[in-house]
């Protein structure tokens, strides 16, 4: 427990040292959202989006917003540090809460267009790469996320010397274990490498499955095959036309859409 205060301390004094005269150089923009992957509305509908950002105060701020609700959303942020906007969707009818999708997101100033923030599925690496370095930071001012090089980071993604795995999907990557060592040490394109998974056969319906990252490619199984996922560490999701797949190490469970 007492490490957990230690952190939320540290995490606010770092948004602290961030906010310190930053309502006297504020700006409203609108939102630009991207769209949610067809395979994902076609299957669950159009998403809620839950919107978090920093306000000029250093503290997060959240709001929902149901399908179509979106359009000219604001937002007032700082503009004197790199500061992260984040879109979680969402699909409360389906017991999908934000946090279990891959979110969207947008970086200022890098992602501004005549007063509007772009937000894109590639940015929602950059916003919880950028969460994961403060709640890694033992308030260490010279290693907050606002310093970080974003330019570099995002150019990594367009080389050939980064894993390609990673390319293809960034979500691979284990952020908050990158965010510790990057804190610790320094960053280091070589840490950007997928987590290992195991693969497990789960008997569940056939077909076609699809993962919570816009980026992951489908999965598909015939019929008469036994599926075989690949289990990383923590909580995996897929879902297809049949219902949702949970799978937590050893544990899983399957839940058809009629049951909810």
């Amino acid at each position: 427990m007492k490490t957990y205060i230690y952190k939320l301390t540290a995490v606010a004094a770092v948004l602290m040292q961030l906010s310190c005269c930053a309502d006297r150089f504020s700006s409203v923009y609108v939102l630009e959202l991207p769209e949610a992957p067809d395979a994902w509305v076609s299957i669950l509908g159009e998403p809620w989006w839950r919107v978090e950002w920093i306000t000029t105060d250093g503290q997060k701020q959240t709001a929902d917003f149901p399908p179509g609700a979106l359009a000219g959303a604001e937002v007032e942020i700082p503009v004197t540090w790199t500061n992260p906007v984040m879109a979680w969707p969402y699909w409360h009818d389906r017991r999908l809460i934000p946090g279990i999708f891959k979110p969207a997101g947008a970086l200022f100033p890098f992602d501004v267009n005549n007063g509007r923030l772009r937000l894109s599925w590639e940015a929602g690496i950059d916003t919880v790469f950028y969460r994961e370095l403060i709640m890694a930071n033992d308030q260490n001012i010279s290693r907050i996320p606002a310093n970080f090089n974003w330019s570099r980071f995002r150019e990594l993604f367009q080389l050939d010397t980064t894993n390609e795995a990673v390319r293809e999907d960034p979500w691979l990557v284990d952020w908050r274990s990158a965010a510790e060592r990057t804190i610790s040490s320094n960053f280091d394109r070589r840490r950007l490498v997928p987590q290992a998974a195991e693969p497990k056969a789960l008997p569940v319906p056939a077909g076609i499955w699809y993962g919570t990252s816009p980026f992951a490619e489908p999965l598909f199984f015939a019929e008469g095959e036994t599926p075989v996922f690949p289990v990383r560490p923590g909580i995996n999701v897929w879902f297809s036309a049949e219902g949702i797949l949970r799978v937590n190490g050893s544990a899983w469970m399957f839940t058809a859409w009629d049951r909810f």
